[in-house]
């Protein structure tokens, strides 16, 4: 089987010559840039680069050469945009590792050995304080409440939020999307489709919950939902209306491409939701689904949803909204056991991750004890289909080479 092949029929719960093998498909499934420039290390690389494509959660692009050794089989399409070294300017991460990062990126000193960026206006968004890898969101443009001429300005707003992204990433959709723009992506996106058999999927978003909480911070928003459902509904609304024009307008030109719209709200906390069902239904379901009903519409490509934490409470109502494939899998969350989720929700769902748990067992755990667990997971998701590897979340800076090397290895031994 071709890897696209693979893919789509792991995602069709027809079991595969192998489970298919994700490692940065997306924003979530990738490996820092400290980790990613030691594991090149550890294989001998000596060529190539480590390009950080996403400033905030300082995430390495792997390289073709990473890809083919390891047997992945799925990219996402971003790999196609800063390709160009002139678009590339050489950095340094906070271990001293030499990288390059995209041109545009341009934070600043906050004089304490760390960083700040700031956004159109001159005011700082993000900060990375001396020795941390990630930069962390500051500025909240809707927290002094949902206004009428916020929303008019919405997309305005939501890209002052958005700092270090690629042109192909969750702040491209709400700019204006030019024709010469699509013109672009799609022919792109086509030579991807044409010149490999890898799956392809793009980062849409399509985010409802974390767009609430980036515009009128975490605390506010889930204010807003328990006391002022009013403005709540009233953000959302204009949200989904927004995505939903994107959509339409994207997948119309480069939907033919790609195998997988990949979304993303954050629902769950360690133990459970963040909000109750109930809250849930009244407040997303139906915007979720309008949402992921036009992925069909518009394409033949499967929905993704990226979604941290304890989801249980919660999935039978994600596969109702249209969710085909669910990740990251937290097992390590309250009511997330992988012999539960596959036996409960196997004939429903795709599971894209849970292969190895990020927190504990591959940046604690020895070469062999990362095997085993691949393995065990292996024998619970892979069965009958249904099931894409990759790690539950990024795979961390501190993560040893050999782990990650045990783990890929491991994966794609069965």
């Amino acid at each position: 089987m071709t890897s696209r092949e693979r893919v789509r029929a792991a995602i069709q719960h027809q079991e595969p010559d192998r489970v298919p093998l994700d490692l940065g498909a997306m924003r979530s499934t990738g490996i820092m840039a400290q980790a990613y420039h030691r594991l090149k290390g550890y294989l001998g690389i000596t060529d190539g680069e480590t390009f950080v494509y996403d400033l905030p959660q300082n995430l390495a692009q792997p390289e073709s050469c990473m890809l083919e050794k390891f047997g992945v089989d799925v990219v996402d399409l971003s790999r196609v945009f800063l390709t160009d070294p002139r678009e590339r300017k050489p950095w340094r991460l906070v271990d001293g590792s030499p990288t390059t990062v995209p041109t545009y990126y341009e934070p600043e000193s906050d004089g304490a050995g760390g960083w700040l960026v700031r956004g159109d206006e001159g005011q700082v968004i993000g900060v990375a304080p001396q020795s941390q890898a990630y930069i962390t969101q500051v500025y909240w443009p809707l927290s002094e409440g949902v206004t009428d001429e916020a929303l008019r300005d919405l997309p305005y707003h939501m890209q002052q939020v958005i700092w270090g992204r690629t042109s192909l990433s969750y702040g491209q959709w709400h700019r204006p999307m030019t024709d010469e723009w699509l013109a672009e992506v799609a022919r792109r996106a086509q030579a991807l489709h044409e010149e490999t058999d890898y799956a392809i999927m793009v980062g849409f978003g399509g985010n409802l919950v974390e767009w609430g909480q980036f515009l009128r911070g975490f605390d506010n928003f889930l204010a807003d939902l328990a006391g002022d459902p009013a403005a709540a509904h009233k953000l959302l609304d204009a949200l989904t209306e927004l995505h939903l024009q994107n959509l339409e307008r994207f997948l119309g030109a480069v939907g033919p491409y790609l195998d997988i719209v990949q979304m993303g709200d954050d629902l769950g906390m360690q133990n459970g939701p963040q909000f109750s069902p109930q809250m849930y239904r009244e407040f997303f379901l139906p915007r979720h689904q309008q949402i992921y009903t036009a992925v069909k519409k518009y394409s033949d490509c499967f929905v993704f949803l990226h979604s941290c934490g304890s989801l249980y409470d919660l999935i039978p109502m994600l596969i109702e909204a249209g969710v085909e494939i669910l990740n990251p899998v937290q097992t390590s969350a309250r009511d997330m056991e992988p012999h539960r989720l596959k036996r409960e929700f196997g004939k429903d769902l795709c599971f894209w991750g849970g292969g190895c748990e990020t927190q504990s067992t591959l940046i604690h755990g020895t070469p062999q004890q990362v095997r085993d667990e691949v393995r065990q997971r292996l024998a619970v998701f892979g069965v009958g289909g249904g099931y894409v590897f990759t790690q539950v979340h990024n795979i961390l800076s501190d993560v040893p080479a050999q782990n990650i090397v045990a783990m890929l290895e491991a994966a794609g031994s069965v």
